[in-house]
């Protein structure tokens, strides 16, 4: 499926050193490998010409493995290839593994998903809990991060993924930098529902839209669903509905994950501590932004800016 190949390129490949020696210089190499060099065909009226076979995978840090589809493709139930089952045993200790759409099949297949929650195409979920009915998937979200290995949902969700695995290895300010040059949102959370009810208002209906952008220029204050539901001229409960509808989650949870990103980008290019941060964004006090910091991020925001700044934690 090109689309899912290319993005795989076109994310990671647009990723740029930001400052110091090296500055504008890409942070990863990308190769596309197949079982064998030639001619792959497509889900579209043209076939890829991949010149690198599986022996490429010898020194990878990163897996990606994207949709496929067809007969023989292990979604149909059919076991791995010889060929494939062995360039999948290429994949050395601690080389990160990730998935997007039905590609978690060829992962689940391999026993790389065993005592791993997993995800995948939401359309796919039953055929993947037949044939698998001894993991666990969650077919509701966009994508799932165990680490070292990863899934994602349908196309869309390979963005996603991909953008938060820039973001972790390095840092908030490079994967929205890629965002924008994608002319693609920079977040949204793994745990967000994959299937969006109304992505696009209705012709002539009204939108959540202005009342998000507007609390993304008062993160520094307290933000009540009433006021965002008097800006999009909404009783509270229909503007709740309407909100989930289009964002996949509740509008606390969404102002939550946007003050946690200002705060990552805040961590990384600034040396304000994380008390004056906390104000900064709406957090209140430096314990509440510690609280949610470790909670979406994982770790706390002194290992998050020694991580990508240098130097030793420091809360």
């Amino acid at each position: 499926m090109p689309l899912e190949l290319g993005l795989v390129h076109q994310l990671f490949g647009s990723a740029r050193r930001p400052s110091g020696p090296g500055a504008g210089s890409p942070l990863y190499d990308v190769v596309t490998c197949a079982t064998e060099p030639g001619l792959v065909p497509t889900d579209a009226d043209f076939p890829i010409h991949v010149s690198h076979g599986s022996e490429v995978i010898d020194g990878a840090g990163t897996v990606v493995v994207p949709a496929s589809e067809g007969p023989g493709q292990p979604e149909t139930g059919g076991p791995l290839s010889p060929a494939l089952a062995a360039a999948l045993a290429r994949i050395g200790p601690g080389t990160r593994i990730a998935s997007i759409c039905t590609g978690a099949f060829v992962l689940a297949a391999a026993g790389l998903l065993d005592g791993r929650r997993a995800t995948t195409h939401w359309r796919s979920a039953e055929a993947f809990r037949s044939r698998f009915p001894h993991l666990d998937l969650d077919p509701d979200v966009l994508f799932t991060d165990g680490g070292d290995v990863l899934t994602s949902a349908g196309e869309a969700a390979g963005i996603d993924l991909c953008l938060h695995l820039i973001r972790r290895d390095h840092g908030a300010a490079v994967a929205a930098d890629v965002a924008r040059r994608t002319v693609v949102p920079p977040h949204r959370e793994g745990g967000q529902a994959q299937y969006v009810a109304q992505p696009v208002p209705e012709a002539g209906g009204t939108s959540t839209a202005a009342a998000r952008e507007w609390a993304l220029e008062h993160l520094e204050r307290p933000v009540s669903l009433r006021e965002l539901a008097d800006r999009s001229s909404m009783s509270v409960r229909t503007f709740t509905r309407r909100f989930r509808a289009e964002a996949g989650c509740s509008p606390g949870r969404w102002l939550t994950r946007q003050r946690v990103e200002r705060v990552r980008v805040l961590l990384e290019e600034t040396d304000r501590p994380v008390d004056v941060i906390a104000g900064d964004v709406g957090f209140g006090t430096g314990a509440s932004l510690r609280a949610h910091f470790r909670d979406v991020v994982g770790v706390s925001p002194g290992v998050y800016r020694a991580t990508f700044r240098g130097g030793m934690p420091q809360d």
